[in-house]
């Protein structure tokens, strides 16, 4: 009898064994596209090309005419913020939702769609793979109809 339970212990060790290995094998496969894209210093690094592609293009670069500096570092941050957030990150995003942020500025389809090449340069500038570029855009895709307004 006492072997018995034994074996029964032993097996069920066994057992446990293997599926929490199994466990961790998939948690390793399945990381955050936070991980998957570098963590924060990669998302600030993304943050800080794809807001100076924007401030830099001549016809987006009227909505950053105005901010004081500071504004600037405010919206960087909120950016990334909001990317790390978006990303599966340990960030929170404290900002406005997007409809306010974006309301009354006029916001047109060609704008959307200049921002979208700038941000996929972007990702292709840090070499973001092709399966990581694709979920960020789709991400980002997502706010599109609480930003254009025109």
């Amino acid at each position: 009898m006492r072997n018995h339970f034994v074996f029964n212990r032993l097996t069920f060790l066994f057992a446990a064994m293997i599926l929490l290995t199994a466990s961790l094998t998939a948690n390793a496969q399945q990381k955050s596209l936070y991980h998957r894209l570098g963590g924060y210093d990669a998302l600030a690094a993304v943050t800080d090309d794809f807001i100076g592609r924007l401030a830099a293009d001549k016809e987006l670069g009227r909505f950053f005419t105005g901010a004081s500096d500071d504004s600037k570092k405010r919206i960087r941050q909120l950016v990334l913020d909001q990317l790390c957030q978006a990303t599966g990150g340990p960030c929170v995003y404290i900002g406005r939702d997007m409809k306010t942020v974006h309301k009354g500025l006029k916001i047109t389809e060609k704008d959307w769609d200049i921002a979208v090449r700038h941000l996929t340069a972007t990702l292709d500038k840090f070499k973001a793979p092709s399966r990581e570029k694709h979920e960020v855009l789709t991400a980002i895709s997502s706010l599109k109809k609480d930003i254009v307004e025109q």
